[in-house]
């Protein structure tokens, strides 16, 4: 059986940089999807939760970024709880592991887990799992924003409720590409504009919750016009790339929110352009 009433969503915005982790609250426990960055969010988190004086029945993970799975450690404690993804998620927090710790520990000191906590639970796509009046199933998107993405859907009688999609949109704010998944990035976005009825609340992990008309539309110009901007680089414009892309995208996006996650793109993105093995493909 489905929620029959609407479960309460709690949206919690980490200090060390903007990132949203959510508590959904039902009658009788609460689930969070997602657990933000460092030691600090984590334990901030955790009093959130036992705020709302519930039981925690699980932890559902969006995709493999530290900033939405570091905090676990510190989220969770000693609690015996579910850690819920799917498995290309899984593979990618495990594999990148260790180069996330040559990275993040001389970044972010202590912040950064000593012990890491990693999902505990597998699902496949589509897959529903229930935790008594709270029901969600999973979409694997698989690389997108990040080498492995999913989201979770709040069912209800009528249907899909809301639907928490991680970094596959950002509110509004500069985004991360380095990863390089740019056309299959695009493809999931038609893909969830073809799942879900335009009004229908996003909840992102940057930024604040909009409908998935306004939020799917402006992700894909957002992307697209970055990829334009750095495939119209001349062999002159090489050495100040990251200057020239991050003027046009502030005439497109004029603000610094999470401003470096673009800058921090460039690189990477215009090394894979120039060895020709670039993903960014051909504009639309």
């Amino acid at each position: 059986m489905m929620n029959s009433v609407n479960p309460r969503i709690h949206r919690f915005e980490a200090t060390l940089f903007p990132v949203n982790a959510y508590l959904v609250e039902g009658r009788s426990g609460v689930v969070a999807v997602d657990a933000a960055f460092g030691v600090s969010d984590g334990k901030a988190l955790r009093a959130k939760a036992e705020e709302l004086r519930k039981p925690l029945q699980a932890v559902l993970i969006t995709h493999p970024h530290p900033d939405h799975y570091g905090g676990l450690a510190s989220f969770v404690g000693d609690l015996d709880v579910p850690i819920i993804t799917v498995a290309g998620v899984d593979d990618v927090i495990r594999r990148d592991d260790e180069s996330k710790e040559q990275i993040l520990r001389p970044m972010f000191g202590d912040e950064w887990p000593k012990r890491r906590v990693f999902p505990n639970k597998i699902v496949a796509n589509g897959e529903q799992v229930k935790f008594e009046d709270l029901s969600f199933h999973v979409i694997d998107v698989g690389p997108a924003e990040s080498h492995h993405d999913a989201c979770w859907v709040l069912d209800a009688n009528d249907g899909a409720s809301g639907v928490f999609v991680g970094d596959l949109v950002y509110s509004r704010m500069h985004c991360y590409l380095a990863d390089g998944h740019h056309e299959s990035w695009l493809t999931a976005i038609d893909l969830l504009k073809q799942d879900f009825v335009p009004e229908l609340t996003f909840y992102c992990g940057h930024g604040k919750p909009d409908s998935a008309a306004a939020m799917l539309q402006w992700q894909a110009e957002y992307i697209r016009t970055f990829a334009e901007n750095l495939r119209s680089l001349s062999a002159d414009d090489f050495a100040d790339a990251t200057a020239t892309i991050t003027r046009k995208m502030k005439a497109y996006l004029p603000n610094d929110d999470l401003l470096f996650l673009m800058q921090v793109s460039v690189p990477p993105l215009l090394e894979a352009r120039i060895h020709k093995h670039s993903a960014l493909g051909t504009p639309e």
